[in-house]
């Protein structure tokens, strides 16, 4: 088989690599549909340029993807690398070799300088990701306006200068892709969540009791 491919280790499945974006998850819409609850439905997506591989993680769960048993966000990919997509894995194949040094990410070491209200949009867009419910996406502008009780339109504004500042370029699950940089670079993390506490009432107060007594 000509070009990089990736081998299902359940099923010993031979997939064949598009030649710019490969998708793959649980959804009914991927190029490669794995059947495993840990994977999310549109969990991460091969990209190819050139001679190059590299997988990105899409699916902002808690189970994530791993190369070699390592948690990635992006990371080019050798010939022979086993990457895990929650509890499924595949080992890919096809890849040229060549003197790449295999711990190098894409994923950009420095963060965009952010002013106070972008760092609440980005806030307000992870949160859902942050949650104990797996399998969920970013929120909506609509959901972010209400968070943070603006217009809709003031959101798509900030959404689109945060997209030019982290270099998301345009197409499909643009705000997946910018929530998944964010939570890669350590931007926004998960806040504890307190359990609601029951609103203390009035102290209880004992009966009064009287003591009468008998005229003698």
């Amino acid at each position: 088989m000509e070009g990089p491919f990736i081998r299902i280790e359940d099923t010993g499945e031979v997939v064949p690599l598009r030649p710019e974006i490969t998708t793959i998850g649980r959804g009914r819409g991927v190029d490669i549909r794995l059947n495993d609850p840990s994977v999310s439905r549109l969990h991460a997506e091969f990209v190819r340029r050139g001679p190059y591989l590299y997988v990105v993680d899409l699916g902002l769960s808690r189970n994530g993807t791993r190369v070699n048993g390592r948690p990635i966000a992006r990371r080019v990919l050798d010939d022979g690398d086993v990457v895990s997509f929650g509890a499924a894995r595949g080992r890919i194949g096809g890849v040229p070799r060549e003197d790449f040094a295999p711990e190098v990410e894409l994923r950009r070491a420095a963060a965009p300088e952010l002013t106070r209200r972008e760092v609440d949009v980005l806030t307000s867009l992870c949160r859902p990701a942050l949650s104990d419910e797996a399998f969920v996406a970013p929120a909506t502008a609509r959901e972010i306006a209400d968070d943070l009780v603006v217009t809709e339109a003031a959101v798509k504004q900030h959404l689109l200068r945060l997209y030019q500042k982290f270099r998301i370029p345009e197409g499909t699950n643009r705000r997946t892709r910018l929530a998944n940089e964010v939570v890669a670079l350590g931007l926004v993390r998960p806040t504890p969540v307190v359990p609601p506490q029951r609103a203390a009432g009035p102290p209880e107060t004992q009966p009064a009791t009287t003591t009468s007594r008998r005229a003698s």
